[in-house]
């Protein structure tokens, strides 16, 4: 398949796999799309780690790397954290009595503080952490950089784009993405409010083409709400470039989910995948659990700026998976999950998704026959 942005990154197909995982990263790229690391979880010391993994089992095909830089965040919470003057006491007493209510286990004494400290070690959402990780990305060879939040300065655009490295950005409005272009990024991803993670308000069907009206003759890439063929064959006949993809390989083997968690997303809706703040402080699409729903109820405060709210929660959110807690685990997905049921391999999904692909394409070409 030949688009702009296959053209570009030199990849052979126009799927972009975003994951946590290395291995979901890996597998992608050797099929021939283009997997994305999402570095924001990572410790500089951890990214170099899993760069160098990856370099090692990609052979020798392009991946990139997303970073989370917002235009707004809790400027205090940079550098060391004083979670007892940041963290208001009624805040935390509320996460206190919710995991009393809710049978949560407490973390074993003896591990409690090194899993904390592992934990918070693994927030990085300001920009000077950002920059931290773009300098361990740019020493290997990565193909692209993605930015999940907010427009990056022009000159930092620049400096990556003369190691030969290609920049894009997500966006959820026609206006963000002007903005893009103003800073001389070389694509958008325009994301739809189905998409899982951070996202804005306004539909895939609604946005797609008006982010690739804007932006024309820059290449789009469509996200939100793509796990199959004809959903990509879609985006395509609207104008896209290509696919960023993230919730269809959360179900597979090479996903680092746990398998209770894939069995919750197994068994949920569409409509199970629902925006909250509980997760970063930011509208994030993530599975309901009494997690997401326990911010709802009378009298819960207000979820704090980013990334306050995720350094609040880190040790209940431990404690949930560590106890095995399933009532209240979640996950970022989107609305894709209600056609998530079982599990499957990156491979497959490929596959899966350029067989429906062909089809949907035989399709449309049938309507236009005599």
């Amino acid at each position: 398949m030949r688009t702009a942005v296959t053209n570009m990154l030199g990849i052979e197909l126009p799927i972009f796999a975003f994951s946590h995982c290395r291995d979901v990263v890996a597998e992608v790229s050797r099929a021939g799309g283009m997997g994305v690391l999402g570095a924001s979880g990572f410790p500089p010391e951890w990214l170099e780690e899993e760069l160098a993994w990856i370099d090692a089992h990609v052979d020798g095909k392009p991946y990139g790397v997303d970073l989370l830089i917002p235009n707004t965040y809790e400027k205090r919470a940079v550098g060391d954290v004083d979670l007892n003057s940041l963290i208001p006491a009624e805040f935390k007493g509320f996460l206190d009595r919710e995991c009393t209510e809710g049978n949560i286990p407490p973390l074993p004494e003896s591990e409690a503080h090194a899993l904390r400290a592992a934990q918070l070690a693994k927030v990085r959402m300001t920009p000077e952490q950002a920059a931290e990780l773009l300098e361990v990305a740019l020493s290997h060879p990565i193909a692209l950089v993605v930015n999940a939040l907010g427009t990056p300065p022009r000159e930092t655009v620049s400096r990556i784009q003369q190691q030969g490295i290609r920049v894009a950005s997500l966006v959820g409005k026609a206006e963000h993405a002007l903005a893009q272009v103003e800073a001389g990024v070389d694509f958008v991803v325009a994301q739809g409010s189905e998409a899982g993670g951070h996202t804005g308000s306004i539909s895939s069907m609604v946005l797609w083409p008006q982010v690739i009206d804007a932006v024309a003759p820059m290449p789009v890439l469509a996200a939100g709400g793509i796990a199959r063929g004809s959903q990509m064959a879609a985006a395509l006949a609207m104008g896209a470039a290509g696919v960023w993809t993230g919730s269809v390989w959360l179900g597979t083997a090479q996903s680092e989910l746990s398998p209770v968690l894939k069995q919750r997303l197994f068994a949920a809706r569409a409509d199970d995948a629902v925006q909250s703040r509980a997760m970063t402080g930011k509208p994030c699409r993530m599975l309901r659990s009494e997690f997401s729903d326990m911010w709802l109820r009378p009298g819960a405060p207000k979820p704090l700026p980013m990334p306050l709210q995720t350094i609040a929660t880190v040790e209940m959110r431990m404690r949930i998976e560590r106890g095995g807690v399933e009532n209240y685990m979640s996950y970022p997905v989107g609305q894709v999950v209600g056609d998530m049921t079982h599990e499957t391999s990156v491979r497959q999904v490929v596959m899966d998704m350029l067989d429906e692909f062909v089809d949907a394409a035989h399709s449309l070409s049938a309507l236009m026959e005599d």
